[in-house]
């Protein structure tokens, strides 16, 4: 039998090892299916991202129980104010069912930072601290005028020490005061809505209280809110 020379084994050896071609027909197939997969995990994940916005959107239009009193109210508002001024932070409670369209309107001024810079232009010992439009003649310089001695006055639970307020003001009014009691007070029905309690941060108010004012009872040093956060716990 011939024998093979090396060089043509090595040459038929290569031959035998070298990979096999793809055909086009393959190379396309496969690219097809490709598609087909990515095309459709992409419609099976729209699908179910759309059912589950259309899902929250129904719970957040039905997310409504209703208090003791039988009257709708919205659990997913936040309920509680962190106040911080230039004096420190206090925490506020807000009162979501009692005075729902306050808090409304006091939670829509808070996301669009109306607070942010907002003085205390006002400050009335054992009385209230007032924070808004210093040019406003609001409620309290008349109750600073005209308010009785405190021997005269009866307390109540509802206008307690330390309470959040804004005075009721005429509809087209656009402005929002912040009171906040420093001392019993009852006869506030008239004069604020109350919307809060300061849960945490009395020793902040009290310092408030105590800063030097004028005649007017105006401070003679700058006191503001710097930013107010919104929390669904204290």
């Amino acid at each position: 039998m011939a024998r093979i020379k090396p060089q043509a084994l090595l040459i038929q050896s290569k031959k035998k090892k070298g990979p096999a071609r793809v055909s086009l027909t393959t190379i396309i197939t496969c690219n097809l299916l490709v598609i087909l997969v990515v095309l459709s995990l992409y419609a099976t994940y729209n699908h179910w991202y759309k059912r589950s916005n259309n899902q929250l959107g129904t719970v957040l239009k039905t997310s409504e129980h209703t208090n003791g009193n039988g009257e709708p109210k919205k659990f997913d508002l936040p309920g509680y104010a962190v106040i911080e001024t230039s004096k420190g932070s206090l925490t506020v409670e807000l009162h979501k069912d009692s005075s729902p369209e306050v808090v409304d309107k006091f939670l829509d001024l808070c996301q669009k930072g109306y607070f942010k810079g907002m003085r205390f232009h006002r400050v009335i010992k054992h009385f209230v601290i007032q924070g808004g439009d210093p040019h406003n003649l609001g409620a309290a310089e008349e109750w600073a005028l005209h308010r009785k001695s405190n021997s005269q006055l009866e307390t109540s639970p509802k206008h307690e020490a330390f309470m959040l307020g804004t005075s009721k003001t005429k509809a087209n009014d656009k402005g929002f005061e912040i009171f906040i009691t420093t001392a019993p007070i009852p006869d506030l029905n008239d004069k604020l809505n109350v919307f809060g309690r300061v849960i945490k941060g009395e020793d902040v108010v009290q310092e408030i209280e105590e800063v030097d004012t004028d005649e007017q009872y105006h401070p003679k040093s700058l006191i503001e809110i710097v930013n107010i956060t919104l929390k669904q716990e204290p």
